[in-house]
């Protein structure tokens, strides 16, 4: 029998590019679905991977790229219409005859959230599980390590300080994006297995806002500084860093439900071991190649450029999350809640987060 082709949208992504190296590296046949050929995906194509363009909103463009495809990873785009690449990459896969389909969902998504996204996610998440002859695994984590937590390594190095809307005490067991790719290749390299399970890749512990904070300092080497911005003027200095408005949008019901312990109910799980058969990195593991990035580096330059956007985050235009839904046309739910207020939520999660059922013998006795 052939070996299967994998096809991995959002191949230029985290997850995605983190999916198509180690279905590489495992000797499997990958081929990705990118908007454009750019540096990234010319990076992809040298490492093995076929290269194939195609609109994730188009049905026949999707259908075109399946052709030939027997699994496929679908890693959704961030988009205020998500819910629309999700049909037709159902309506493709169905016609091509897929035989499974990982996909990347959220820990939140519930029906009744008040972000927008995280109520698609749960909408796909229903129709991917009602694909005839299809099987279906989802991969739902929380907050990455690296957004929102590591995404300030730069004030932390440069600075001294963290700057995040969050209380000290609020925890998280964040996975990284590593990791949460090792869950889906599993997944798809071994489908039968994985058939139906919904999978919520974490760190192996609960951190605190503090703890994440020391960390930072041990593995940078300064003193790092825990600072509680207020809303207003953390997304002014993520607007300033380039998040997209929908995200935005978004970011002060997602820190509420951090804040509100969220991401620690039910935390940490098995099942990035239980999965892979390795254990999960840990936080200082995934701060240390963070730290390394250039932006993080202690120059006079960086210290300067840092500096100087801290000092003029307050002049920047800002976003207001409600009239930007607003002006967007976006749908609100009649009575929106966020996870720790949404019982039916916290029941689902509490099944979802229960030690996995496809442990080996071998993984249980380690």
């Amino acid at each position: 029998m052939t070996d299967p082709l994998f096809l991995v949208t959002g191949a230029t992504g985290k997850t995605g590019s983190a999916v198509v190296h180690q279905l590489l590296e495992q000797g499997q046949r990958a081929r990705v679905v990118v908007r454009r050929r750019d540096a990234r995906s010319e990076s992809l194509r040298q490492a093995g991977a076929e290269v194939v363009v195609a609109d994730l909103f188009d049905p026949e463009q999707m259908l075109n790229a399946m052709r030939g495809a027997q699994r496929a990873y679908f890693c959704p785009p961030f988009h205020a219409h998500m819910l629309h690449s999700a049909a037709a990459f159902a309506v493709a896969a169905r016609q091509a005859r897929l035989e499974s389909v990982v996909s990347l969902s959220q820990w939140l998504a519930s029906p009744s959230h008040p972000a927008i996204s995280t109520r698609q996610h749960w909408l796909v998440d229903q129709l991917f599980a009602m694909l005839p002859g299809i099987a279906t695994t989802t991969v739902a984590p929380g907050f990455f390590a690296s957004f929102p937590f590591l995404e300030l390594i730069d004030y932390a190095a440069l600075l001294g300080i963290y700057p995040i809307p969050l209380d000290g005490e609020s925890r998280n067991a964040p996975p990284s994006d590593e990791d949460i790719a090792r869950v889906a290749t599993a997944a798809l390299i071994d489908p039968a297995r994985h058939a139906g399970r919904t999978y919520r890749p974490t760190g192996p512990g609960l951190l605190s806002v503090h703890d994440m904070t020391r960390i930072m300092g041990q593995v940078i080497g300064r003193r790092v500084r825990h600072v509680k911005v207020p809303m207003w003027l953390f997304l002014k200095a993520a607007r300033m860093g380039g998040i997209d408005d929908l995200l935005l949008s978004e970011l002060p019901a997602y820190l509420q439900d951090q804040n509100e312990g969220a991401f620690a109910f039910g935390g940490p799980t098995d099942h990035v071991l239980a999965v892979t058969g390795r254990a999960p990195e840990d936080f200082e593991t995934i701060t240390r190649r963070y730290a390394a990035q250039p932006k993080a580096q202690r120059t006079i330059g960086n210290t300067l450029r840092a500096l100087g956007a801290f000092m003029t985050v307050p002049l920047r235009p800002g976003l207001n999350p409600e009239r930007y839904v607003r002006q967007q046309g976006l749908p609100t739910p009649s009575a929106p809640r966020p996870a720790m207020a949404d019982t039916g939520w916290k029941q689902d999660r509490l099944i979802a987060a229960r030690p996995s059922k496809v442990l080996t013998p071998q993984l249980v006795s380690a």
